[in-house]
């Protein structure tokens, strides 16, 4: 039984093309959109999976809607005379209406509910004229477009820049030392006034008590005194 045809419109419909150079990752990139009414599953297979990497490389489209697949060469050494053998198959089905699980969908599967699309790839390395045209489009590096005296002042006001925060971290120590140093001697004269009102109150004390026993021998001689009169 002949499958069903391909419900979904591809771009590009036949055929990838990875653009080296090839010591790098090239991405080549694959437009799905769906023009029916319905959800439509699809998958993305290929005969060489691991010098590809694919995202996404299956999902659900939506009725009018398109995905863009990434399609990603991993680096490898690029032989102009070898031929690329590789291959990819877009394999789509309709959603079921009471779908709510996609593995378990494409597991059930009937042959004829599947349609498929198949695509080569081609390997292309840029022409040298091509590479020119390329580098002259390229913008220009910050330091390439630097000249000498530029990155000379740049130099000299990155020194300068520097001594000013040595200079500053300088200032900040001394400050700090100063800081220190006037608190130990508040603390120091905060001490001293302290031993000087306790020598002054103990001068006081030993004065009260010599004027009290003043006092009290003068009260004594004077009751003695008065004993002697009588």
């Amino acid at each position: 039984m002949a499958r069903t045809e391909q419900v979904l419109v591809l771009e590009p419909q036949h055929e990838l093309k990875f653009r080296g150079p090839f010591t790098d990752v090239v991405t080549a990139t694959l437009k799905l959109t769906n023009p029916t009414e319905r959800n439509v599953c699809f998958k993305v297979k290929t005969t060489a999976p691991r010098r590809y990497c694919v995202r996404p490389n299956s999902g659900v489209i939506d009725p009018g809607a398109s995905v863009i697949v990434s399609v990603m060469l991993q680096p490898f050494k690029y032989d102009p005379n070898e031929k690329s053998k590789h291959k990819f198959m877009v394999q789509s089905m309709l959603a079921p209406y009471d779908m709510t699980d996609m593995e378990g969908v494409w597991k059930e599967a009937k042959p004829e509910e599947l349609m498929d699309s198949k695509l080569r790839c081609a390997f292309e390395m840029p022409l040298e004229n091509d590479k020119t045209n390329e580098h002259s489009l390229l913008p220009k590096s910050s330091s390439a477009s630097l000249d000498d005296g530029e990155v000379k002042k740049i130099m000299e006001e990155c020194k300068r820049l520097q001594m000013e925060v040595q200079r500053l971290r300088e200032e900040n120590k001394q400050i700090r030392d100063d800081d220190g140093l006037r608190k130990r001697k508040v603390t120091s004269m905060a001490a001293s006034h302290s031993s000087t009102m306790a020598t002054s109150s103990m001068r006081d004390e030993g004065l009260s008590t010599r004027v009290l026993a003043l006092c009290v021998l003068f009260f004594v001689i004077g009751v003695i005194l008065g004993k002697l009169a009588l």
